[in-house]
């Protein structure tokens, strides 16, 4: 372990009086551990930001698989505060891949939750009407908005697919029989082009509704209260009006955000005042509206910056009073030698990057303690 962590002894003690905090969370029959998740959230929000890394757990760079596992630990001694997850693998397979998928999805938001750490949930979903990919393909796609929203023709099978996640929702159970909360975050970058559910195949009026019901469904019909809802467009907007375009209304979303890369310095350019002004629209918005905040992805590929962690993100999460609950990159494949978003031993921004974690700003899963209760330390 690289890290000599002497920080945040107790710095942030929160207790939830009934009455204290507006609730704003969508779902008034969530659990009450998703509540205290929410509020503790925002709380944190105001100070701190916790640290997100996807698909963290179930692989690295150059390993997959392995128990209690993750790059970002390798480095620090701890894992991310955030573990991204997918539902990808639910639909669009064999049922024999999808329950394996299944399997070991379950096993690591659980082993998350018991640990005191956060699931968050993106959902790269195959076409349900080509079934050919997530991305959209010129020769093979069909614009599928129009036809799983209610009255179209595939809404029954889209309704058959929410069900699988349901079931999984139902289904993460801890040894003490509370459900673990997940942050799920479907149709992101719907602003693009390079899914099905981009803004080029899809009207505004059919994004909503398909938005709108699949929330409802989930909660409402098929009793999912374990979810806090995210909406996140890539980053196309520039004014709260672009922003909000496609936004579903207060009742169908928990949380605000954004995924970007291009900003960051991705092929070598970054736009630092960009960055900095969408996430203050986006913040202040949550703000606004009693939210929360996250920049829901980001990342430099291969990390090529040696101070990356602090010369660039750090700034730009530091500036302007920004209020976000967390920040997730990308993910480290197994096999590509170049494809990695976090450090791993021997990486060159580890150095950096253990300044990053040392920060007194930033959260990993070590520095949490009763995430999920309403009388939340930091350790």
């Amino acid at each position: 372990m690289n890290s000599t962590r002497n920080k945040k002894n107790a710095l942030l003690f929160i207790s939830m009086i009934a009455g204290h905090f507006l609730f704003a969370q969508i779902d008034k029959k969530a659990t009450k551990e998703t509540k205290a998740l929410y509020e503790n959230l925002k709380a944190i929000s105001k100070k701190h930001i916790l640290f997100g890394h996807q698909h963290a757990l179930e692989y690295g760079h150059g390993w997959s698989n392995e128990p209690n596992r993750s790059d970002v630990k390798s480095v620090t001694g701890s894992h991310p505060a955030v573990i991204g997850v997918d539902f990808s693998g639910f639909s669009g397979r064999s049922k024999e891949e999808i329950e394996k998928t299944t399997a070991i999805l379950k096993k690591n938001v659980i082993a998350t939750y018991e640990r005191g750490g956060i699931t968050t949930v993106s959902w790269h979903l195959i076409n349900p009407a080509s079934e050919d990919s997530f991305y959209w393909k010129d020769s093979t796609s069909i614009a599928a908005m129009s036809l799983i929203k209610k009255g179209g023709s595939h809404h029954e099978k889209y309704k058959e697919i929410l069900k699988t996640i349901a079931d999984f929702a139902h289904s993460v159970k801890a040894k003490n029989g509370t459900l673990a909360p997940m942050i799920f975050r479907p149709y992101h970058e719907f602003d693009g082009d390079w899914f099905w559910w981009g803004k080029k195949f899809t009207s505004r009026e059919d994004f909503i509704a398909v938005w709108q019901f699949t929330v409802s469904y989930l909660k409402d019909t098929l009793g999912v209260h374990n979810f806090i809802y995210a909406f996140s467009p890539d980053v196309t907007f520039n004014s709260e009006d672009n922003y909000l375009e496609r936004y579903p209304g207060d009742d169908f979303v928990d949380m605000l955000g954004m995924d970007d890369y291009g900003d960051f310095g991705r092929d070598g350019k970054y736009d630092i005042s960009s960055a900095v002004k969408k996430l203050k629209i986006v913040s202040d918005l949550a703000i606004k509206k009693n939210k929360l905040a996250a920049l829901t992805e980001t990342g430099l590929e291969s990390i090529p910056n040696e101070t990356w962690w602090t010369e660039i993100l750090l700034k730009v999460l530091k500036t302007e009073n920004i209020e976000l609950a967390y920040i997730l990159v990308w993910r480290n494949d197994s096999k590509s030698p170049t494809h990695f978003y976090a450090p791993f031993p021997g990486q060159i921004s580890v150095p950096d990057f253990i300044k990053f974690y040392n920060d007194l700003f930033t959260l990993f899963e070590n520095d949490l303690k009763g995430i999920y209760t309403r009388k939340m330390s930091l350790k």
